[in-house]
């Protein structure tokens, strides 16, 4: 099987995730590189002790769309109007990709970006 080494990388999950690694080639001699974090999917995964994903770039994502909702409503809709477009069209952003990564207490991501949003525009 052909690995596109381009488009693939090393990630290690554990207890011994900071130790380093010998390199991985493939068949033609071209090392994989290691990485600390992974986007797959839209999920990001990172390495640590245990199996843990960062949403950042979801929250970015989030803000990305919520600008440009706002760009193009500006204050001329309402602010009924305004909530039902995150809730339809920010809110999945963030949310996709949640079922495959644990939640954790410091992943307060999701109360703290939407109060954010809404202090900066109401």
């Amino acid at each position: 099987m052909v690995i596109n080494t381009k488009k693939s990388c090393c990630l290690r999950v554990g207890p011994r995730h900071k130790v380093t690694c010998n390199n991985i080639t493939n068949i033609n001699k071209i090392m994989l590189e290691w990485c600390k974090e992974i986007r797959y999917l839209g999920a990001c995964i990172t390495a640590a002790n245990l199996y843990c994903c960062s949403f950042k770039y979801a929250k970015q994502a989030v803000y990305r769309s919520f600008n440009a909702i706002c760009g193009k409503i500006g204050r001329i809709a309402s602010d009924e109007v305004v909530l039902e477009l995150f809730k339809k069209k920010c809110l999945p952003v963030l949310l996709y990709g949640t079922e495959a990564c644990p939640l954790k207490k410091s992943h307060r991501v999701f109360p703290v970006c939407g109060s954010q949003l809404f202090c900066q525009n109401f």
